[in-house]
């Protein structure tokens, strides 16, 4: 009896899964820099100081963080498949709300449920890479979908004042929220939890995959423990680092834009495109930090191919954070700065690697537990910022502040240990 030759297919169909994760990614960073792009004309109309703007933009962070590690288990038990449509859905409809708010306090609760709603995208993600990648392609699959958001973002800020400029702020935010709806409806008909419950996926990518995720046939499935979680020395240094990664690229997204329409006398538009670099040198640094985390994985470097990457990333961003201090003009600054969010972005593909290495089939809750730790970096971000600015007069102590918490993030990331279980270290 002759065996079976499976037949190697010409586009694997796990491309088109993370193809559809890039758009998503794409897709989440265009509606959350929106309201910085929107940010004057929200202020004036809805008579809003800067203060009550940083409140507003940290709110988002709040019910981001808030809702990562419930929204992890979620796509851990129901599947991501059933997360990410609910929750892409969910958070459209809440940014079509934002176009509809009326005063500060409904643009608070707009923006606290829009955060809740994305709390679920990237744990949703992890689960998904769990399932349809093998472990040896995980760190570029990661900076693609990554670098989906950086560009989303570097794309949305002009793109999204010619839309303001256009249709208005209000109109912008329904279009956009239509646009998520589309989206949540193809996925749910176009993808599956697993390879193997897909129906137009070749046997030859099925076996490949199988063989290659980090599991084996007879593998339970076991409920996440929050013990392990809250034990484990592995996962409290990997919130440490996000924490102080997420303080620095949260900066590009809030405040980097009217920062630099003010400090250099900027249009709108000049603002948006001077403002877009550093986030298309974010997807650069992810691409870049995804193809090191593999190079080196495959070299039989496991430990190394999560640490080196993440240190040489947060060492860029300390040089660029400090130098961008000293620039005298907006050239400059953005050289700097472009450096910084690239060096802030090489640590997001050996972080997300981290948690699927360390959580497994618990990786959404292990991910999203990580990035609630993050968006904590994030929600203070866009409050130190005009803080710091009102009570120094200087926007200086706001950059200082940022490099020393990158150094502390080099220090976390020689302590951990990537090959080791939650219940293990």
């Amino acid at each position: 009896m002759k065996t079976k030759v499976l037949k190697k297919p010409l586009i694997p169909l796990r491309y088109f899964m993370v193809f559809g994760t890039f758009l998503l990614a794409l897709l989440l960073y265009i509606d959350r820099v929106c309201i910085s792009v929107a940010k004057d004309p929200i202020a004036s109309d809805l008579n809003l100081s800067d203060k009550e703007m940083g409140i507003i933009f940290s709110v988002f962070a709040l019910g981001y963080a808030l809702f990562q590690t419930p929204s992890g288990i979620m796509a851990d038990r129901l599947g991501p498949r059933a997360i990410l449509t609910t929750v892409v859905s969910f958070w459209s409809i809440f940014t079509a709300f934002t176009g509809a708010a009326w005063n500060f306090i409904s643009l608070t609760v707009a923006r606290l449920l829009f955060g809740a709603g994305e709390a679920g995208a990237f744990p949703g993600i992890a689960r998904a890479t769990f399932s349809w990648i093998p472990l040896n392609e995980r760190g570029l699959v990661t900076g693609i979908n990554f670098s989906g958001s950086r560009l989303g973002a570097a794309f949305a800020l002009p793109l999204v004042a010619l839309l303001i400029d256009q249709l208005g702020w209000r109109s912008s935010f329904y279009v956009l929220g239509g646009v998520g709806v589309c989206w949540a409806v193809l996925w749910y008909f176009l993808f599956r939890d697993v390879p193997e419950n897909h129906p137009f996926i070749s046997d030859y990518e099925k076996e490949e995959i199988i063989n290659k995720r980090q599991e084996t046939s007879g593998e339970k499935q076991e409920k996440l423990s929050l013990v392990y979680l809250v034990k484990s020395k592995n996962m409290w240094l990997a919130m440490g680092q996000y924490f102080c990664s997420n303080f620095t690229f949260f900066f590009s997204l809030t405040w980097l834009f009217p920062h630099l329409k003010e400090k250099y006398q900027l249009d709108t538009l000049e603002a948006g495109f001077y403002a877009s670099a550093p986030l298309i040198f974010g997807a650069f640094g992810n691409w870049f930090s995804g193809w090191l985390v593999d190079y080196m994985y495959k070299k039989g470097k496991w430990e190394l191919s999560r640490q080196i990457p993440a240190i040489l990333g947060f060492s860029l961003a300390i040089i660029g954070l400090v130098a961008s201090v000293y620039a005298d003009n907006v050239t400059v600054a953005i050289i700097f700065l472009s450096l910084a969010i690239f060096g802030a972005d090489m640590t997001l593909s050996p972080s997300w690697s981290l948690c699927v290495d360390i959580g497994r089939k618990n990786s959404g809750a292990v991910s999203g537990t990580m990035n609630m730790a993050g968006n904590v970096g994030s929600m203070l971000t866009a409050l130190a910022f005009p803080y710091l600015k009102d009570w120094t007069g200087s926007v200086t102590p706001f950059f200082f502040v940022g490099a020393g918490l990158n150094l502390l993030a080099i220090w976390l990331w020689l302590k951990t240990k990537p090959q080791k279980s939650l219940e293990e270290y």
